[in-house]
């Protein structure tokens, strides 16, 4: 069920991989798109606004997780390019032993600081009972969040994207399941949302685990496997810390948008968490595609293949591009219909339509930011794309906000801080990846 991709048609091996790849990041959205819209939808607009009112602190914690763990894979798929099985096993080892120690950390933290968390957001009183539970329950789920995503990522790092799509398929299906039953039937409100999305992501992380140890003897660490290399432990953190770090950084550049757009009520704040849900439903064939050429280019310089390695770079970004052209059309079209499945009230509807025509012509330089962030991360750069991201994402939209407010704060002007945002990185991650191209060595 492995598969190498040092060899073959670039063009069809980026675009095979990718699909599973993008169905199961829709299918990972759905979680949340089935809580946003069940929720919405039954339990009114201010219960929207209460899951909604979390999001970008949900993507701060949970990217990091994310990244961590896509992090730890990469050595993976270059000892798996190298044909070195054994260091793929001990890999594979110490990357659960770094997965425990974040586990730990980061849920215990974030468990004890919700409250906090939510008066830094600015969330409205009237939402902060239901907005604390719910996000709580998520916080105490991470462990679920991090094992799947390690499983996933080393899956794929061997060429699997498929097993992973599967069971994120059967996952979304029980999460929408137990959304109704919970919300509907038990009457749980709000934090009945939270739990049949937890509980969801532990059968999938669970289920995972078990088909890798029936059918991946690759992955089967042996007693020789299980030694503790500081080195090899090193390396890993260096690849997955910052990588998460990255996917966290986007994720503060969004809880400052957040922040400024909660200050504005709570309609705002709904419409919003609609026009994100969207937006993240739409982002995921570029995140499939990122993780595509991470793989790809972290195989082929594992092979010594540095020319078919940059190849990969080239094509996976005229996917992207292409992808985007095509996308864009019909949700410019059909926001309105999108943006109902959340809610009726008028007033968010419309300003949950303005956002989401007001993203989607940016989203070419979203194919840019994904794939050659990715394709620095395949190569082992972790640390330019964070900086260039850290400067686009947290100073530049910063500054954008602090004028904004003494200038006029809408929906409409803080929503744009986003396109500018990821123009900017687009422009530096450009610059940086032609100047240095995939030569790890030459750190930022």
């Amino acid at each position: 069920m492995t598969k190498s991709m040092v060899e073959g048609n670039a063009f069809k091996q980026i675009l095979l991989f990718m699909l599973p790849l993008a169905l199961g990041s829709i299918f990972q959205q759905a979680y949340n798109l089935a809580d946003a819209a069940i929720v919405g939808q039954s339990l009114g607009a201010d219960a929207l606004a209460a899951v909604g009112v979390s999001s970008s602190v949900q993507f701060l914690v949970l990217g990091f997780c994310t990244g961590s763990a896509q992090g730890f894979a990469i050595p993976i798929a270059t000892a798996f390019g190298a044909k070195r099985e054994n260091e793929i096993k001990q890999l594979f080892y110490i990357g659960f032993i770094l997965l425990f120690m974040i586990a730990c950390v980061v849920t215990i933290s974030c468990a004890l600081l919700t409250n906090q968390i939510l008066l830094l957001l600015k969330a409205p009183a009237d939402i902060l009972s239901n907005s604390y539970w719910y996000l709580f329950i998520i916080f105490i789920g991470i462990p679920f969040t991090l094992l799947y995503n390690y499983l996933a990522a080393v899956l794929r790092s061997v060429g699997d994207s498929k097993t992973p799509f599967l069971f994120l398929a059967f996952s979304s299906v029980l999460n929408i399941g137990l959304d109704f039953f919970c919300i509907l039937s038990l009457h749980w409100g709000v934090p009945g949302a939270a739990i049949a999305t937890v509980f969801s992501q532990a059968v999938s992380s669970i289920l995972c685990l078990l088909l890798i140890h029936k059918k991946f003897p690759l992955l089967h660490v042996t007693a020789e496997a299980k030694v503790w290399d500081s080195e090899k432990a090193l390396h890993m953190a260096n690849m997955g810390i910052p990588m998460g770090l990255q996917f966290s950084i986007t994720a503060i550049g969004c809880m400052m948008m957040q922040a400024s757009n909660n200050a504005l009520g709570s309609n705002y704040v709904s419409a919003l968490a609609a026009g994100q849900k969207i937006n993240n439903f739409a982002m995921c064939p570029f995140e499939a595609l990122g993780a595509s050429v991470s793989t790809f280019i972290s195989q082929n310089l594992g092979a010594g293949n540095m020319n078919r390695a940059k190849k990969g770079t080239t094509t996976a970004l005229i996917i992207a591009i292409g992808t985007a052209i095509i996308l864009m059309f019909p949700v410019l079209l059909f926001a309105p219909t999108l943006t109902s499945l959340f809610t009726q009230d008028e007033e968010v509807l419309a300003f949950g339509v303005r956002f989401i025509r007001l993203m989607m012509p940016f989203y070419i330089a979203i194919c840019f930011n994904q794939i050659y962030a990715n394709a620095l991360r395949g190569a082992g750069n972790s640390t330019a794309p964070m900086v260039i991201m850290m400067g686009s994402f947290i100073v530049f939209r910063q500054v954008y906000l602090f004028i904004i407010s003494k200038c006029f704060n809408t929906i409409t002007s803080v929503a744009f801080g986003y396109p500018f945002g990821w123009i900017l990185c687009s422009v530096l991650l450009f610059i940086y990846y032609h100047k240095v191209g995939l030569h790890s060595k030459k750190q930022i």
